[in-house]
């Protein structure tokens, strides 16, 4: 069993609850090495069978790694879904492009950062929702680089 601590919240919002992780043994889960076929089905064959810490994978660095509780729609189209974990390193530096949590006039919000003809704009992952174009009137700040999210797909567990 794998013990996980949950440090103090760090931000408390309306679109998200941030915490620190601590983990206190290796967070290890079988590997099988052989790849999955997500098209048409292939033959099947020998696997190898290995371990693999995921917090080696997952928390590259642990000191500067938050683990989100994602909340509304705005990311749907990532799949990135209410209840889902995202998983944000502040030190990453952030490029145009990349995912990241976003503090805008003291609100954080989940967006892809994109830099064009000398605007910045935080973009959402859903058709219906409208970028927000930051600019010298906002306070703004890139907070962290979203490096992974895990979606929960079996809705009974």
């Amino acid at each position: 069993m794998v013990k996980m601590k949950f440090k103090n919240k760090v931000i408390d919002s309306k679109d998200f609850d941030i915490c620190r992780i601590e983990c206190e043994v290796e967070l290890s889960a079988s590997f099988i090495t052989s790849p999955i076929s997500a098209g048409f089905p292939s033959p099947a064959g020998d696997y190898l069978e290995e371990r693999i810490d995921l917090n080696k994978i997952l928390f590259k660095n642990p000191l500067s790694t938050f683990v989100f509780r994602a909340k509304g729609n705005s990311m749907q189209e990532a799949y990135i879904n209410t209840d889902d974990l995202i998983i944000v390193d502040t030190s990453i530096e952030p490029q145009n492009g990349d995912i990241a949590v976003c503090a805008i006039d003291d609100e954080y919000t989940l967006k892809r950062i994109a830099k064009s003809e000398g605007k910045l704009y935080l973009m959402p992952y859903n058709k219906n929702m409208k970028p927000i174009e930051v600019t010298t009137d906002n306070r703004f700040s890139i907070w962290g680089v979203l490096t992974y999210s895990i979606h929960k797909h079996n809705k009974r567990l």
